[in-house]
């Protein structure tokens, strides 16, 4: 069946999915919370075929690596969003006009979503659970790298519709050739939404080819700044986890900004990298305040590729200035959007910086690492938006929903 085939089963699937009732929508969730868990190994066995091709210093690697834990997690988040309301039906506005014209205002399903990424398997797992909560059809175009992998959490996923009585056209896993992603971006009117997730290649790829609406899941060069009056401890810790957690994440810090009365603390700030071998590279006074002190092997000199860069490895960039005004227009030059964080002691300076830094989550004293649909109490994430139009940051099932009006009278006609 080619792709456009699939396109057009994916449209008609969507008369399939409003008369869908809560019950059977929560049941096949939970049957593929269970069926996951208990297919552990046939899962691992798919996923492992994919790892064989990649080589491990491939900054992706981690990203399309599954493991028994992280398959227990993507259960857990399939029963997180099982249990939580679909918003579909919700009544977001109400009235009577004074000629007894009855509006109403309520959430409905986008219809057809459809989502390219990369290497990217658990993103399989939980497009198809928010979609299918709040009444989508999921359209899914994953990379060659996680072929393997996808088919086998699809042809789970369709297990699991089976046991339910639910048709298997609901979600369609697109062929892994670059064919299919521009017959996606070319579906008009078989496809009401696109969602790319994956490196700001494919993101750019998608926004300029797509002819289809599209939301922007940007990359993540999220920064955290150390202020003047910010606490050494406190500092410590978030910028170790926001930098170690997962390198390979969209909300890992990726560039450090000290205030330069601060550079006598950045060895002590940064000397929990040294225990993951977190290679530096440091403008010329940040440079020269860690030179002697931090593993000379791992300290470079920074250019300016350094910065605006998505690392997605143990690699962190680091940013001398002298005032907020200084670090908030670095962020300003070189983010994209996603995550922004500041260290302070001074409250006045952590709102102002929230005020004025233009980022889908802004944080005081905390790791951007909370950037997460799962973290926000959510259940699940299918994208963090860095735009500005429809959603941004985590979209779950709210953002998965568009509105319309149903009205009604007593045989009302209009003068």
């Amino acid at each position: 069946m080619s792709a456009v085939e699939q396109l057009k089963k994916a449209k008609e699937a969507t008369r399939l999915m409003v008369r869908l009732d809560e019950e059977c929508n929560r049941r096949v969730l939970l049957d593929l919370a269970d069926r996951a868990e208990n297919n552990s190994e046939r899962l691992l066995a798919a996923n492992r075929l994919d790892l064989e091709r990649m080589p491990k210093t491939d900054p992706r690697y981690d990203r399309l690596m599954l493991t028994t834990e992280r398959i227990k997690a993507i259960a857990g988040d399939l029963r997180n969003v099982a249990a939580m309301q679909s918003p579909v039906g919700e009544v977001l506005e109400e009235r009577t006009m004074p000629n007894g014209l009855h509006l109403k205002k309520i959430r409905v399903a986008l219809g057809v979503v459809g989502v390219i990424y990369e290497a990217r398997p658990n993103v399989t797992f939980d497009v198809f659970a928010l979609c299918f909560r709040t009444g989508n059809v999921s359209v899914l175009k994953g990379g060659q790298d996680a072929a393997h992998s996808n088919a086998a959490i699809t042809a789970l996923i369709h297990e699991s519709l089976a046991s339910c009585g639910v048709s298997p056209d609901v979600v369609q896993l697109l062929p892994p050739q670059r064919e299919a992603a521009n017959d996606l971006m070319n579906a008009v009117g078989l496809v009401d939404v696109l969602i790319p997730r994956g490196s700001q290649g494919l993101i750019d790829s998608v926004r300029n080819g797509s002819k289809v609406p599209v939301i922007e899941t940007g990359a993540g060069v999220c920064h955290t700044y150390f202020d003047a009056e910010g606490d050494l401890e406190i500092g410590r810790k978030v910028l170790f986890n926001a930098k170690t957690r997962r390198v390979s994440v969209c909300n890992a810090l990726e560039c450090l900004v000290i205030n330069s009365s601060r550079l006598s603390d950045l060895f002590d700030l940064l000397a929990p990298m040294t225990d993951k071998s977190v290679v530096l590279e440091a403008d010329e006074r940040a440079h020269q305040a860690l030179s002697g002190r931090y593993p000379a092997d791992l300290l470079l000199p920074a250019n300016e590729e350094s910065f605006g860069k998505e690392h997605l490895d143990y690699r962190l960039s680091i940013k001398t200035v002298d005032s907020l005004d200084e670090a908030m227009a670095h962020i300003a030059r070189y983010g994209t959007r996603h995550s922004e964080a500041i260290i302070t002691g001074n409250r006045q300076t952590g709102a102002r910086f929230c005020k004025e830094v233009d980022a889908a989550a802004v944080y005081v004293n905390t790791s951007t690492a909370f950037t997460d649909g799962a973290q926000f109490g959510m259940g699940a994430e299918i994208g963090i938006s860095t735009q500005k139009l429809h959603a941004r940051g985590p979209m779950a099932l709210p953002e998965l929903t568009s509105y319309k009006w149903l009205i009604d009278s007593e045989g009302l006609t209009r003068p």
